[in-house]
């Protein structure tokens, strides 16, 4: 197939193609890499491994702010970006939309919502950043956010309330709770009559703790308060169910667990809520019910809105479940082996639906940052540092290509470190 039809044909059904290795010219190309093994053997993450490419000079247990794109998606990301480039104004002025709406659609189905209630954002920040300016805010209005939630929303947050007169009203979420009641009661505590949003993370950034969503949102609910939700690090870690969560909004970002390229999140609204947010910019013509008035932000690369499609073909290869037990796998494997060494402080809720891949972990009388640089000089491991909000330590992120022999060298590192403090 000569290059020119191929690109064609590539623009008019981009959401089509299969996660297959092709070259430029549409041949696909011989791998050398064996297929993936049935199972979820040791001998199925090797494979996986063997997707990705790693740098040697350390051991990367920081995959919370980006996960590595795998190359079969890096691949099928360079083929979208080849067609659109060759293509230009054509492949804009003819099928860009409609190859985004299949790949909401597809999208939308991954996490459980309607199409219509879902549109592609650069990131969590940018999802979740367009409720809370685009919220109809009167002087007096009651906001409620933990501590822990991350700095950008609440920094909105606070300019919202320099620039209406808006009350934030901040939680501290406890590191272990006794109960989902527990956590419930803490939020409802804030609530007044004047309150009108209550943020909640999914699953808390810097200790990888999972909250009851479903349960908050329906005492919110009860109390007439919407609820926003923070999923940036839910959605490709865990199995996620908008529908069923019952929220109001929710944002995520693709390119933490679900392995997509840099530059792509999610912003669902329910039905009710879509008239009433104001957009960022302004979209022409469009109707108060219709999602995508939130969506408009000038020409986008279309290219990596295309790559989701690929990673979801290689989230289909592993299976959402399979990775989230894999996952909470390796976060146990390391944790369960620091819970009890004198010194050693962990973070993160021991109870399998409260935690999955993130944890966080510290030593009594070492502050997070030397305890990161210790860790990445000393003992070649590359995590993040966190010190604040009633978190001190170290968030430990492995990703499906970690080994637990890496996890090893790292509780090795630690249990030394811990004889020190």
């Amino acid at each position: 197939m000569k290059k020119r039809q191929f690109l064609k044909r590539l623009g008019q059904a981009a959401v089509a193609v299969p996660l297959v290795p092709m070259s430029a010219n549409g041949q696909e190309m011989t791998s050398e890499l064996p297929p993936y093994p049935s199972g979820s053997s040791e001998d199925f993450w090797e494979r996986i491994r063997q997707d990705f490419d790693l740098k040697p000079d350390y051991i990367n247990l920081e995959n919370g702010y980006y996960c590595i794109t795998p190359k079969p998606i890096m691949e099928q990301q360079h083929q979208y970006t080849q067609m659109v480039n060759y293509e230009g104004s054509y492949y804009m002025r003819t099928v860009q939309w409609e190859n985004k709406e299949k790949v909401t659609a597809r999208l939308a189905k991954f996490v459980g919502c309607s199409p219509e209630t879902l549109v592609i954002t650069r990131n969590a920040t940018e999802s979740l950043d367009l409720i809370i300016g685009g919220f109809p805010w009167k002087e007096g209005d009651e906001a409620i956010f933990a501590v822990q939630d991350y700095g950008s929303m609440r920094d909105h947050f606070y300019m919202i309330r320099d620039r209406y007169g808006v009350v934030c009203k901040e939680v501290s979420v406890p590191n272990h709770p006794k109960s989902d009641e527990e956590l419930v009661a803490l939020y409802e505590s804030q609530i007044t009559p004047r309150t009108k949003l209550l943020m909640v993370c999914h699953m808390i950034n810097i200790t990888g703790h999972v909250l009851p969503i479903k349960k908050i949102c329906e005492m919110a609910h009860r109390h007439g308060v919407e609820v926003m939700v923070d999923g940036a690090h839910a959605v490709g870690h865990i199995e996620v169910n908008i529908s069923e969560l019952g929220c109001d909004y929710y944002g995520s970002s693709l390119h933490k667990w679900l392995n997509a390229p840099l530059g792509v999140g999610l912003l669902h609204v329910a039905p009710k809520r879509i008239p009433k947010i104001w957009p960022l910019l302004a979209e022409h013509k469009t109707e108060s019910q219709d999602i995508l008035r939130l969506n408009h932000t000038g020409t986008n690369p279309v290219h990596i809105y295309l790559a989701i499609n690929a990673a979801l073909d290689y989230m289909n290869v592993i299976g959402i479940q399979r990775k989230e037990n894999r996952l909470r796998y390796l976060q146990k494997y390391w944790s369960d082996a620091l819970r009890d060494v004198p010194n050693v402080i962990v973070n993160t809720p021991v109870e399998d639906k409260r935690c999955c891949g993130i944890g966080n972990v510290g030593i009594a009388h070492f502050p997070p940052k030397e305890l990161a640089t210790i860790l990445l000089e000393e003992f070649g491991v590359w995590t993040v540092a966190i010190d604040e909000s009633n978190v001190h330590g170290c968030r430990i992120t492995p990703n499906i290509y970690t080994t637990t022999k890496e996890l090893d060298t790292f509780t090795s590192a630690m249990k030394t470190l811990a004889k020190r403090a």
